[in-house]
């Protein structure tokens, strides 16, 4: 049975672009377009689409708004459709906190031609969306601060989080579940390495957004930052982000080398760089993502020393990446994403006092 998609969108040319990219699926097919959310709101109950595709800004009613309203009364799988800006990313952030499942960007020239060499990323991201799990999202407000969230205790033993790091992967839904995991991270963890497969622009709000969120520092790496307690790294969206070493120092490194698994930022090149530099010292995470990036870089992990950590299928948008990764036998726990910061704490601090036995 094919997938069935409704375009939401006030531009003509847009309606027009998607339409021929969906329509020239076999698996899928549109059963509408919208150019503003009141005409899609009575489309949704005469079509009953599979998966929604949103334009972020509309008239009549902004895309947000229209999105809360359908994340709360009816959800569904929804793929956001946004502009290459500042502002576009910070909108589209929100838009993923509000439950849409993934997010395609516009080109900013040429759209027409632009938007059908993105034929292949759009198909499959409205494959992963028509998978993916929805639920009813708790509104969160845009002004939550740092005072917010479930942080837990400060790690007792200095030398686990000087000596260890942790290193996550995501793609779809991958913004959330890294929002979750990082929320939970008291101030003195290890430092932290991350990859999520996102365009260049979105990385920067992503990691802004996150700092005003957690107890520990994070922000998109740069290349050559030491690798400190307490601070997490983003991988931008224009580089692959490896952990390198300086002396006895770790560090970030950006290599702008081709895609890997199709992803540029991609998560095995993270996992197999901490499988080089750290071995043992390094804890690894896979969560949500469509495809299998991540799998071999986890299993070199592993072989290296490495202990590492996978969503549970039933917490995952899309339960691609971190399906692949137990495939393999990379993951050495599995676990819900509301309970893996404590299993990583935990396999830390157990492991650091075995090591001071010894």
């Amino acid at each position: 049975m094919k997938t069935k998609v409704l375009i939401v969108d006030d531009s003509a040319l847009i309606r027009s672009v998607m339409k021929e990219i969906i329509g020239s699926q076999p698996d899928m097919e549109v059963v509408g377009v919208a150019p503003d959310p009141i005409v899609a709101r009575d489309l949704i109950k005469q079509t009953n689409p599979d998966v929604l595709t949103l334009d972020v800004e509309m008239p009549r009613m902004d895309g947000l708004d229209f999105l809360e309203k359908l994340m709360r009364l009816r959800p569904m799988p929804v793929v956001m459709v946004s502009s290459l800006t500042e502002r576009g990313s910070e909108i589209t952030l929100r838009a993923l906190e509000l439950g849409a499942v993934d997010f395609v960007t516009k080109p900013k020239l040429s759209i027409q031609s632009g938007m059908l060499e993105y034929t292949e990323l759009i198909a499959d991201k409205i494959r992963a969306a028509a998978k993916a799990r929805v639920k009813p999202r708790a509104i969160v407000h845009a002004d939550t601060n740092k005072e917010a969230g479930t942080e837990l205790p400060m790690i007792r033993n200095p030398l686990t989080s000087s000596e260890k790091l942790i290193i996550i992967g995501a793609s779809t839904g991958g913004t959330e579940a890294i929002k979750e995991f990082l929320m939970q991270m008291p101030s003195d963890c290890p430092g932290i390495l991350i990859t999520q497969h996102m365009p260049e622009g979105f990385t920067r709000s992503f990691a802004r957004r996150l700092d005003s969120l957690c107890k520990i520092t994070v922000q998109e790496a740069a290349g050559g930052e030491r690798v400190l307690p307490g601070h997490a790294f983003i991988a931008p969206g224009h580089s692959h982000l490896l952990l390198a070493r300086s002396g006895a120092n770790y560090v970030t490194q950006l290599d702008q080398g081709p895609p890997v698994n199709r992803h540029r930022p991609s998560v095995d090149v993270l996992f197999s760089s901490a499988a080089r530099c750290a071995g043992k010292n390094a804890v690894g995470v896979i969560l949500t993502g469509m495809g299998k990036d991540g799998a071999a870089g986890m299993l070199e992990m592993k072989n290296a020393g490495a202990y590492n950590f996978a969503q549970d299928e039933a917490s995952c948008v899309v339960f691609g990446m971190p399906r692949e990764a137990i495939a393999v036998g990379a993951a050495h726990e599995i676990g819900a994403l509301n309970a893996l910061p404590r299993m990583v704490l935990d396999y830390l601090a157990t492991h650091s006092s075995r090591a001071l036995r010894v």
